[in-house]
């Protein structure tokens, strides 16, 4: 037992210091293809236990399949934009988002409408394409960068003491801006986005590094302005945060969120460009209000894959990015301190307690930490907004538990087998069953019992032995034994042994049984009644009748394994009374009868003889005796059935 403590002690620790280990080092393939799948459960259950109204702050120009209809195919020509924003900035939104990019020109006619109508409005911000390069080369920045791109560029970067933030940002090495007579007229954000490894948007990086400058993400610009703040008060602290006039939004090294998304696609307004084009939004819709324009239309959109959707156009994930810039309420990501000190304390809570607990008990409280770590994270990001690793704190605890419940099944397998193999030469099956379910009520050291030992010995079989033919006492013994031994186990005796034609059974061990004494005599009655039955055979058919004493004791013995330790164990019972019953069976020949019991087994079986339990049978006081090897006397009673049905005589 000791050795699998300490194995199991050494399997704990090691798990234990592995998901450390891994919840330090955070490897980037787990967090992004296992971590995060629980993560996209907790936000699902977060939106199923607390649904939220579409703000009505912000909402979504869209071109979508009813634009496409009514106006034509995509893309429109650039007077009929002109137009839709025209139409927009009437109502005087705070800010107006354009998810669509002009690289290229279409006509001087066109150009010109679209500029003309972005310099009116006067609040737009125009989606920016950064290239990242390929592989791990170093990003050099090209001398043709346009100067306009400067002007969106933020005013004020500092350096955190400690963080090598350059280090961290993501640094692309071209940039496609819309052209210049609309890049000039606006305002610019970048709109790159890297998803994680299982092809789902989770973050977003609020800020790029190109060349000497970091540029701000297209949401941030359209909530700066949506607050009405200057870009010189819009500070970049590297790899921390970002100060927005009076409120700071924290990021990670390398300048990303996790975006909060309120639920799948159309969690926001939506209206239809075409709608707007053809002047039928009632007056005053987009007062006031921040409004992003973009396509939804099938085949006309880039399509996100978000925790909520598969197919979220792009507008509305950076709808959920101003949304949560303006309330500060992106989704936080626990340093890992909470989730180490849960390891740690889980595990080692767990390592040293379950192997001192039952089954039952052990598997409750396994299943409790669990069921609390599941409950915290789920709070803590449905009301708190923070993402705690939950793939390393209940991994550990459930591989601890698994691996102690393996542990510990091959440890009782290998128990029950010992008791199986000990025992079922001993006892009858039923409680080699009951030991192996019970394996605590086997006490395979020696201890002290009160126990009922019976001896049972062939009378003459020395005569016996020198007449026949070896061959035929063994059979005769061998069909004597066999209907002793059934007897015995009948009636839940330990079969202790045969020494030569000599049985040795007691009661009361290895379980314990309140009733040794009364089951020892009925298994004595029993194998008289038996013997007179194989009698009876052996006359027909003329062979060589045995006969029997039986001798019963009771009192307190050593019991337990005895004998040479990896050689030879045998379960027995030794001491001064287990002595007696042997001396006691000797006497049935002086007195002339099958049974005999001493005055201490007869006083556990005074009451049982008194109410007839054990049936029509006499128990007679015979004499008291002086035995070999004992001074005191002791009295002996002789037991016997009854033929007739008359009442036994009860106790002298």
């Amino acid at each position: 037992m000791k050795k699998t403590l300490l194995l199991f002690y050494l399997i704990s620790l090691l798990s234990t210091s592995l998901f450390v280990l891994l919840q330090w080092i955070n490897p980037k393939i787990i967090d992004e293809q296992l971590e995060s799948k629980t993560y996209d459960l907790r936000l699902r259950l977060r939106n199923y236990l607390k649904q939220q109204a579409p703000p009505h702050d912000i909402v979504i120009v869209a071109v979508d399949e009813k634009s496409i209809d009514e106006i034509g195919r995509w893309p429109w020509n650039r007077g009929i934009q002109a137009t839709l924003i025209d139409n927009i900035s009437k109502d005087k939104p705070k800010v107006i988002g354009i998810d669509i990019m002009y690289t290229e020109k279409e006509s001087p006619e066109a150009d010109e409408k679209l500029a003309s109508a972005i310099k009116k409005a006067g609040n737009v911000v125009l989606a920016t394409r950064f290239d990242m390069p390929e592989g791990r080369n170093v990003a050099t920045v090209p001398k043709d960068v346009p100067d306009f791109l400067w002007d969106s560029a933020f005013m004020e970067v500092k350096t955190v003491k400690g963080i090598p933030w350059k280090t961290f940002a993501l640094k692309p090495d071209r940039v496609k801006p819309s052209l210049a007579e609309f890049s000039t007229a606006a305002t610019l954000g970048h709109v790159y986005t890297h998803p994680d490894l299982d092809g789902c948007l989770r973050s977003e990086f609020l800020y790029l590094n190109f060349g000497d400058d970091c540029y701000p993400q297209f949401a941030l610009q359209i909530a700066r302005i949506a607050l009405g703040v200057e870009m010189k008060n819009m500070v970049l602290y590297g790899g921390s945060g970002i100060g927005l006039g009076n409120m700071f939004i924290p990021t990670d090294l390398r300048g990303r969120v996790v975006i909060n998304y309120r639920g799948k696609d159309h969690s926001f307004p939506y209206v239809s460009a075409a709608d707007v084009i053809k002047g039928r939004t009632p007056a005053g819709s987009f007062r006031n209000r921040i409004v992003l324009i973009g396509t939804s239309a099938v085949a006309t959109y880039d399509e996100k894959v978000t925790p909520f959707s598969t197919n979220m156009p792009g507008v509305e994930k950076n709808a959920n990015v101003v949304d949560n810039i303006l309330s500060n309420n992106f989704i936080r990501r626990s340093p890992g301190v909470i989730e180490l000190v849960v390891i740690i304390i889980t595990g080692i809570l767990l390592g040293f307690t379950l192997p001192k607990l039952k089954a039952l008990s052990s598997a409750l409280l396994a299943a409790a930490l669990l069921v609390l770590y599941v409950a915290v994270s789920c709070y803590l990001l449905i009301y708190q907004n923070l993402w705690i690793n939950f793939l390393y704190p209940f991994t550990n605890m459930l591989s601890i538990f698994s691996i102690q419940t393996v542990i510990r099944f091959f440890h009782e397998e290998r128990k029950a087998k010992e008791i199986r193999q000990m025992f079922s030469s001993y006892v009858s099956p039923k409680i080699v069953q009951e030991l192996i379910e019970n394996p605590e009520k086997a006490k395979l050291g020696g201890e002290r019992r009160i126990v009922t030992v019976l001896f049972s010995d062939v009378m003459g079989f020395t005569t016996l032995s020198e007449r026949k033919q070896p061959e035929e006492v063994v059979s005769l013994l061998n069909e004597y034994f066999k209907e002793m031994a059934d007897i015995i186990f009948r009636w839940d005796g330990t079969l202790d042994k045969f020494v030569g034609d000599e049985i040795m059974a007691l009661w009361g061990a290895p379980l314990d049984q309140p009733d040794h004494a009364e089951l020892a005599l009925r298994c004595a009655l029993n194998m008289s009644d038996k013997l007179d039955q194989l009698q009876e055979m052996w006359r027909s058919r003329g062979s060589d009748i045995l006969d029997v004493g039986i001798g019963l004791n009771t009192g307190e013995v050593l019991i337990g394994n005895i004998g040479a330790q990896g050689k030879k164990m045998d379960y027995t019972a030794i001491g001064d009374h287990v002595n007696l019953a042997a001396r006691v069976e000797k006497l049935t020949r002086q007195y002339g009868t099958r049974i005999l019991l001493t005055e201490n087994t007869r006083e556990h079986i005074v009451e049982v003889v008194g109410r007839g339990r054990l049936g029509h049978v006499e128990l007679k006081e015979l004499a008291s005796v002086k035995v070999k090897g004992k001074e005191k006397e002791a009295k002996i009673f002789g037991l016997r059935a009854l033929k007739s049905p008359q009442r036994a005589k009860g106790v002298s």
